[in-house]
Parts: structure tokens; sequence; C-alpha cells
């Protein structure tokens, strides 16, 4: 893989792949909301425009954060899964939402997650046990 990074920094690395709002909000879809299709994906109330969606979804498996895949019954459509590369955002994802929850409340209509008043550890094995089970669920082609 080609190096794409403006710097040798961490926090600058990690924002060159997932510092774009799209990104992030792919993969909130896929961890919190188990969407799995392009569609799904172009549902979310962001409303994601097309190009830019498959252009996420391309730089996203080229950093192996998801995987695109085949179901057994539908050989036509692809299917998105994280990696755990990107299931180990899932920390990142959730103190997001525990300090937008916070602190913006009073600026936006901020909806109400079920389980944000939770201890963060209990959160993040909570949300990734769901996923984790929903992924169970998925016959993809091998």
């Amino acid at each position: 893989m080609k190096n794409n990074f403006r710097s040798g920094c961490p926090i600058a690395s990690t924002l060159d792949i997932i510092g774009d709002k799209w990104s992030l909000l792919i993969l909130r879809d896929m961890l919190f909301h188990h969407k799995t299709t392009f569609k799904e994906f172009s549902s979310s109330d962001e409303q994601i425009a097309p190009g830019i969606l498959s252009s996420r979804l391309k730089l996203l498996i080229s950093y192996e954060l998801i995987t695109k895949q085949k179901l057994e019954h539908n050989k036509k459509e692809n299917i998105y899964l994280l990696t755990e590369k990107a299931i180990e955002l899932s920390s990142i994802l959730i103190d997001i939402s525990i300090w937008g929850d916070k602190h913006l409340r009073e600026l936006n209509k901020i909806d109400d997650i079920e389980g944000l008043d939770l201890e963060r550890s209990v959160i993040i094995s909570t949300v990734k046990q769901r996923y984790y089970s929903m992924v169970q669920n998925i016959k993809i082609i091998k």
C-alpha cells in the first residue's frame, strides 16, 4: 500500500484515514446500526452522495478497516464487514458519542442513544458483542 500519510504522527496518520466525517459515519453505521450494504449506507440521515460513499468504501477497504464480501443467497450484492482493526475503533466512536451527548445536546437535537449512561467499558463490550453476533448470522461466500 502506498504511503499517503502527511507525517509520522499517529494522530495525523489516523486522521488521514478516518478524519473525514463520511468515513466515521460509515464505521458508525456498520458498528452501531449493523448496516452492510451500499443501499443501507445511502439511506442514512446524513445523505452521503453515491460517489463519495463509493470512494470512502474503497478507502476503508484499502486500509483494511472493512472487507467486501458476497452473500451465499445473493451473489450480486456486495456487503461490507468491519475487520478487527476497525472494531478496535469502537472505543473512539463511543467516546465521540458520549462527548457529543454531553456537550452538544443543548446546541442540536441529539438523538437519545440507549445505554450511553452505562459505564464506558460496558458500552464498548456490548457494542462489540452485538456486532459479532450480527456477523455470525451472515452467510458469506468463502
